[in-house]
């Protein structure tokens, strides 16, 4: 049976992994045992600081300590991280450049019984639109362990999208991660399926049962949202003709929207997407969710054999 891990529980462990550098500060906004920043504070109590249920005023004080020339992870539902402080991640971090990583969680809709108000499915929209923002969305916990590693490295604003559903471990050690480009999981020459975060493991699914349908489907990973590889989704447009992006996010505004940009202004091809279709969230079990807003491997499948017949 698949391991699987949530992506929230790789970031906790590595933050305390590479918490011996003393510029690392750790924030959370009276969620450390969901965000999985309890490990980090555990082992560095004297550099951890929960905020309380005001992630506004977190993004400001993380803003403040990092001018200071510290390094400060910032952790909160990606709800909240996105959507309630806006401003000060617009205003404070991203406009000076400070060095602020936004560990956001529970992303997407396999939040599950917590219902609309917690399932962010906005959030990509939102930061990526932001200038010097960096957007990270894992596929599983070993990308999210090198994309927190990566974070630290990269001077600058950066958000890390984080599941609280375990997904399945995709990658071993042996995996390279690079900031910025995508990774070709699958061959094939009949159409393209680009995936970020908890869907690339739907989408390796769909990759099989297409194969057994004789549809020889390319896989590609993007984990990096922004700054998108431009290069590999040309390369996948010119030679497979067709594209299928899959995200657990609205269509609008997402990885959907990203590729569509990249193929519009340089090769545009037929495309399809697979994401949740301009509504809100519903509380209920994760996979009973996938299914009902479309995000299951039968439903990429079926995206890709409508696209194929525009090709």
């Amino acid at each position: 049976m698949q391991k699987k891990i949530p992506t929230r529980e790789a970031y906790g462990n590595t933050l305390a992994e590479i918490g011996s550098d003393e510029r690392i500060v750790v924030m959370d906004a009276d969620l450390s045992k969901s965000t999985k920043t309890a490990i980090f504070k555990g082992k560095y109590p004297e550099r951890f600081f929960n905020m309380g249920i005001a992630e506004a005023n977190m993004m400001s004080a993380a803003a403040g300590i990092a001018s200071c020339g510290k390094i400060v992870f910032a952790s909160t539902f990606a709800m909240f991280a996105s959507g309630r402080a806006f401003e000060q991640v617009r205003n404070s971090i991203c406009y000076p450049q400070l060095d602020v990583k936004i560990g956001a969680s529970h992303s997407g809709i396999t939040v599950g019984e917590d219902g609309a108000s917690h399932q962010t499915i906005e959030d990509i929209a939102i930061m990526r639109v932001l200038p010097q923002m960096t957007v990270v969305s894992p596929a599983d916990a070993v990308e999210a362990r090198l994309a927190t590693i990566a974070a630290y490295k990269t001077p600058g604003p950066f958000y890390l999208r984080l599941t609280r559903l375990a997904v399945p471990v995709i990658f071993d050690e042996n995996y390279k991660f690079e900031l910025g480009k995508g990774v070709t999981l699958k061959e094939g020459n009949d159409v393209t399926i680009i995936a970020t975060g908890f869907m690339v493991s739907k989408a390796l699914e769909a990759v099989d049962i297409l194969k057994q349908e004789g549809i020889n489907a390319r896989l590609i990973n993007i984990h990096t949202i922004k700054p998108i590889d431009k290069d590999i989704i040309i390369k996948a447009a010119v030679e497979t003709g067709a594209i299928v992006t899959c995200e657990e996010h609205s269509v609008i505004g997402g990885l959907g929207s990203a590729v569509a940009e990249v193929l519009a202004e340089n090769y545009p091809v037929r495309m399809k997407r697979v994401g949740i279709m301009d509504k809100f969230g519903k509380s209920g079990k994760p996979e009973e969710l996938l299914a009902m807003y479309g995000l299951t491997p039968k439903d990429i499948v079926e995206k890709v054999k409508e696209v194929l017949k525009k090709k």
